[in-house]
């Protein structure tokens, strides 16, 4: 074998291998920036149908409601607005916390009070999607949860940063209608983030949907 061909394939695997993981690298960052692009494309669509599904609940006559909100019957599934104006954050809100629920919307947390219920309401939600921004919250920030029939006004009293297994969070304080949002810790972490931010509201009032809406 002459010099001229050892030298020319010497040269030729390194190149073509580096070609190849080139493409490689290129198809799949081509992949995951298409799997990114539905997944905030599918949060985007399912929003907008139920916001507008939730309005036209909201516009329909229902009739007077004494006390809590009643338990969604099985086949009317739960649903809420939140709304935190100064953060220019809005969402849906579903019950439940399954990955099918929190890819495209918030979900309230089984088992702990329903708006209006003496105790605690958990809401859940990614915090690389609806819940990122509130790493901007503050104290007395006013935050709005919407149901079909209600408004329920409440003011951000803490913040806290605590582990995955602390519960704690979600008990009831005695005497308060409270409101507790729940998402992962830090913002930007890459991978599943080891810790939980907290944001504690208190009701401070309730107002029918059909005198906040005029």
């Amino acid at each position: 074998m002459s010099l001229r061909l050892l030298v020319e394939e010497a040269y030729w695997r390194p190149h073509v291998l580096w070609r190849f993981s080139r493409g490689v690298c290129l198809l799949t960052g081509i992949g995951a920036l298409s799997y990114c692009g539905w997944i905030y494309l599918d949060e985007y669509i399912h929003e907008r149908v139920e916001s507008t599904a939730f309005d036209q609940a909201r516009g329909r006559p229902i009739a007077p409601v004494a006390g809590p909100e009643r338990v969604p019957h099985a086949t009317e599934p739960f649903r809420a607005r939140l709304i935190i104006a100064r953060l220019h954050l809005a969402t849906i809100i579903e019950e439940g916390v399954g990955e099918d629920t929190l890819r495209r919307a918030a979900g309230h947390i089984p088992r702990t009070a329903l708006p209006g219920e003496l105790g605690n309401v958990g809401v859940a939600a990614h915090r690389d999607t609806l819940f990122r921004k509130l790493k901007g919250i503050r104290k007395r920030d006013r935050i709005v949860l919407s149901t079909p029939t209600k408004d329920y006004s409440y003011e951000v009293t803490a913040t806290a940063i605590v582990r995955p297994n602390d519960l704690s969070v979600l008990a009831p304080t005695r005497g308060e209608n409270t409101l507790t949002l729940v998402t992962c810790y830090p913002f930007y972490f890459i991978g599943p983030a080891p810790k939980r931010f907290i944001v504690r509201a208190r009701q401070l009032a309730v107002a029918s949907a059909s005198t906040s809406d005029d």
